[in-house]
């Protein structure tokens, strides 16, 4: 007879700690406190502090009230694929009219990450090093360490400075074995707000061709940046175009669109031949079929119909340039108010860095980032005093 006390099959798990991002949003929502400010996740918020739903989006969910809700083929939307390679690389790629892009509509920018990890794994094996930036998106280790990579960091940002460190970076990327995979913030890194200007960039490109490095592009932000999509695109343009490299480009629709739940998302390989893209689109078919069978219809459909509607697009162009327009504002609005307090310390990095995210160089026991994107005109004062707060007991 067995013994009632058998272990617990699920006695070896080992507990996770919540994710940060979430949890804190968590605790604000739970926080009884008549003002407060959640400055943590990376969403952009209307005046009062709401969720923004684009007059873009709102006119292409009305445009497709009526479709129906039949399964979308392994590989996605067949039109916003087209719509969002195009977007992405421009109308006049080369790469796209050689045929040499392989696509697959993903679970947002993570999944469009996580797609092309997988393909990269399969095609080069797990001794392949991955380097992600110092300081990164919390999600980008956990990813790649998923799938089964050595996850390597490098330092991006100079924390005296308050910028990109350019110095450190081009030393990583001359010093990391031939091959390896290098993750690129296009635009608005997340969370320092540094990206490395058009001749930075072109440095950054040399070194991937020479030594061989395989550049993989987290793009989801861009738009959000300049407020113009194709200035934001630069750097991926630049490597597939001008040098004609092999890269993935991993692009969202949650933040620039504003589609945050419906998880929209495209992941893009570009290789050298046509016949390697198709090899690869077939790949990415045997993946999404074995993982999720095959995606989401709703939130690409409302992409694709901005995408493929003149005026929509127009509109949403419009709608970029106020979401970026108003972050810059709130950027404005907080260094003049820290500056105005006499709060201790130097600012200027906060109207130097770019996007929805800042670092203010403050202790990790004071605040280590905030999004400039949870700011409006109702809070921004309130943030500055609390910061202030926070640093006099420190300096006096």
């Amino acid at each position: 007879m067995k013994s009632a006390e058998q272990p617990s099959v699920f006695a070896s798990v080992v507990y996770t700690p919540p994710d940060v991002i979430f949890e804190l949003t968590k605790k604000y929502l739970t926080d009884p406190a008549e003002q407060k400010v959640n400055l943590g996740q990376g969403t952009y918020r209307d005046e009062n502090g709401s969720p923004w739903i684009l007059p873009c989006v709102r006119a292409a969910k009305e445009k497709i009230r009526d479709v129906n809700h039949e399964y979308l083929p392994i590989l996605g939307l067949t039109s916003f694929r087209t719509l969002a390679a195009e977007l992405v690389l421009g109308r006049e790629s080369t790469a796209l009219i050689e045929k040499r892009v392989a696509s697959c509509q993903a679970l947002s920018g993570t999944g469009a990450i996580h797609m092309a990890g997988k393909i990269l794994y399969n095609a080069l094996g797990s001794q392949t090093p991955v380097y992600i930036t110092n300081p990164t998106w919390s999600n980008h280790r956990q990813v790649f360490a998923s799938i089964g990579f050595l996850v390597r960091e490098y330092t991006y940002y100079s924390e005296t400075a308050g910028c990109l460190n350019m110095e450190t970076v081009t030393q990583a990327l001359n010093e990391a074995p031939p091959g390896s995979i290098f993750i690129f913030h296009v635009s608005a890194h997340n969370p320092t707000g540094c990206d490395p200007t058009q001749e930075q960039w072109k440095d950054i490109a040399t070194i991937v061709q020479d030594r061989g490095l395989f550049p993989i592009f987290d793009a989801a932000y861009l738009g959000m940046t300049s407020g113009v999509y194709d200035r934001d695109a630069y750097a991926i343009r630049y490597f597939v175009e001008e040098l004609r490299l092999e890269v993935a480009v991993c692009a969202s629709f949650a933040k620039n669109m504003g589609l945050y739940g419906e998880r929209v998302g495209l992941a893009s390989i570009i290789t050298r031949s046509p016949q390697e893209a198709t090899a690869v689109e077939s790949a990415f078919e045997q993946l999404m079929r074995a993982e999720v069978s095959n995606p989401p219809a709703f939130g690409a459909r409302v992409a694709a119909a901005v995408l493929e509607d003149g005026e929509l697009r127009a509109e949403w162009a419009r709608n970029l340039t106020k979401m970026s327009s108003r972050v810059e504002e709130m950027r404005w609005a907080l260094f003049d108010g820290l500056k105005k307090l006499e709060t201790p310390g130097s600012w200027d990095r906060i109207v130097k860095q770019g996007g929805m995210f800042c670092l203010l160089g403050l202790t990790p026991e004071q605040v280590v980032e905030i999004s400039i994107a949870g700011l409006n005109w109702g809070n921004v004062q309130y943030v500055a005093e609390c910061i202030d707060q926070t640093i006099r007991p420190h300096t006096l």
